[in-house]
């Protein structure tokens, strides 16, 4: 039985798990919680009922038309439904009881995410957002290497595809780095400058941004899903040293000039290319890991064994007011170039 965590409703140790939605996450989670080493897949909901069904046959369910009777069925629920409908739908389910793992963003707006929040400590229950870049290989070593870092570059470009038009490219995918980013940053966000443009929907498709922190760093971040091919990367400059990851590639390089300082797999250069120097570089490279699968057995570990959330409400809140705040920065920028006859 859970000790510090929010109480369970049912004394088990197992979590039965109902997927709100049925578009891609949605089918995921399904596939995954079916699998899952501590879960027991009560079922699958969607307003669209063939759509539906197909996912729940596919993970081996039931398909439950009514989301009402299927949270009464359930410990806990997945919410894998387009951002709109993340406050209503989260809300319901804490409400009924259950314990949430909702897909990012937590919602669209401060207040709702803020409610949220409010509500899942009220109702005694886990609430985690689905930042999955936490559970990955590549967190684990920027934290580990990176202490301090003075200056972030990220870039996320994707094609384009109707999933996740119904928010902004900052929503749908900047969201995923600003999170990461205020993970390992220290300080407060001081400043935002942004731009970006509406290129295949109806809200920006493409976005660049300068955050500043209260602590001097910066960060600069592009996101687009309106690119030729799909490129995420990620660059660290501090004290440390630097550190460059490609989150496609799956390889790091990490470069420094620390006297002294012998890492696993570096090999001492002097700016030369000559050995004999105190500047080394060290090559890492890992396998891909199932992010999904990982975030859930965390969702459950926090539900039945009070194991602390990784991204709980106030980290995803945290990250949700960056995007925001990077949005309204973009729509300032407009609304200047705008005057300035630059755009019409």
């Amino acid at each position: 039985m859970p000790t510090t965590s929010p109480s369970h409703p049912h004394p088990t140790q197992r979590l039965a798990v109902g997927v709100v939605g049925a578009g891609r996450f949605g089918a995921l989670h399904a596939q995954k919680a079916a699998l899952g080493a501590r879960m027991d897949l009560v079922g699958v909901h969607d307003l669209d009922k063939e759509r539906g069904q197909v996912v729940a046959r596919a993970a081996n369910c039931a398909f439950w038309p009514d989301f009402s009777a299927m949270l009464g069925a359930c410990d806990a629920v997945v919410v894998a439904t387009p951002a709109g409908t993340h406050a209503a739908l989260t809300s319901a389910a804490l409400q009924a009881g259950c314990h949430v793992l909702v897909e990012k963003p937590i919602a669209t707006t401060l207040g709702d995410a803020r409610t949220l929040g409010a509500l899942a400590q009220r109702q005694g229950k886990v609430l985690q957002v689905g930042h999955l870049l936490r559970y990955s290989a590549e967190h684990a070593l920027v934290t580990a290497r990176m202490k301090r870092p003075l200056y972030v570059e990220a870039t996320r470009l994707a094609p384009f595809s109707l999933r996740g038009t119904d928010t902004s490219v900052v929503l749908d995918l900047m969201i995923h780095d600003l999170d990461f980013i205020l993970s390992v940053m220290g300080g407060e966000v001081a400043g935002v400058e942004a731009m970006g443009a509406a290129v295949s929907s109806t809200s920006a498709d493409i976005a660049n941004a300068r955050v500043r922190f209260s602590n001097g760093a910066v960060a600069t971040l592009t996101a687009s899903r309106i690119s030729l091919k799909t490129e995420r990367k990620m660059r660290f400059f501090g004290a440390e040293g630097y550190l460059s990851v490609d989150f496609g590639q799956r390889k790091a390089a990490f470069i420094n000039r620390h006297e002294g300082l012998v890492l696993p797999g570096t090999v001492p250069m002097g700016t030369d290319g000559q050995r004999g120097s105190n500047f080394r570089r060290a090559a890492m490279a890992w396998k891909n890991r199932d992010l999904i699968a990982l975030e859930q057995a965390a969702f459950a570990a926090s539900c039945l064994d009070g194991a602390p959330v990784m991204v709980d409400a106030a980290a995803a809140t945290r990250a949700l007011e960056a995007a925001l705040r990077v949005n309204a920065a973009m729509a300032a920028n407009r609304a200047t170039l705008e005057s300035a006859g630059l755009l019409p």
